[in-house]
């Protein structure tokens, strides 16, 4: 099963209000959503991170979401997990994590090697928008279903705004 079909299984056996759209191949969060038309806000952007363990621990992974008028905040990120310090993880381990290339990667981990964490700020966009496994495809997905089927403990503040530069 590719991951556009581990997600619609997903979302269907948990009865989930979603809808999925066909588009042009784009990985771009700021591209994407003017062309499906949703709310930059609204936009779910996805990000393989590798995390600095305290104590010499092995490091690990984490798949962190945050609106696409958002960008990570990598210390809390880390702390989310109970981490000190996060960056972003090579593009061949994140490619193998999410079996998605960058870009295409959903805000559902099926992989038990990266933890989730979803900023806070999704809670209230009322539509969640993501690339659905492949550049071509996005769900549009009520968030309330969304954090049913992934728990609310995945919830976290680990984003910051992005101010506009004068």
């Amino acid at each position: 099963m590719n991951t556009f079909e581990k997600i619609t299984a997903l979302l269907d056996q948990h009865h989930a209000d979603y809808r999925v759209v066909e588009h042009e191949a784009i990985g771009q969060t700021d591209v994407i959503s003017s062309i499906r038309g949703n709310d930059l806000n609204q936009a779910a952007k996805a990000m393989v991170l590798e995390v600095t363990m305290p104590d010499g621990a092995d490091a690990r992974y984490l798949l962190a979401i945050v609106p696409g008028d958002c960008k990570i905040n990598f210390k809390s990120a880390a702390r989310a997990i109970g981490g000190k310090k996060s960056s972003f993880a090579a593009p061949e381990k994140a490619q193998d994590l999410t079996q998605c290339v960058m870009g295409a990667v959903p805000p559902f981990s099926f992989d038990d090697r990266l933890a989730l964490r979803v900023d806070t700020r999704l809670r209230d966009v009322g539509t969640l928008w993501f690339n659905a496994g492949a550049l071509e495809r996005s769900v549009a997905l009520n968030v309330d279903d969304f954090f049913r089927v992934v728990g609310d403990d995945c919830c976290a503040d680990i984003a910051t705004p992005m101010t506009a530069t004068a």
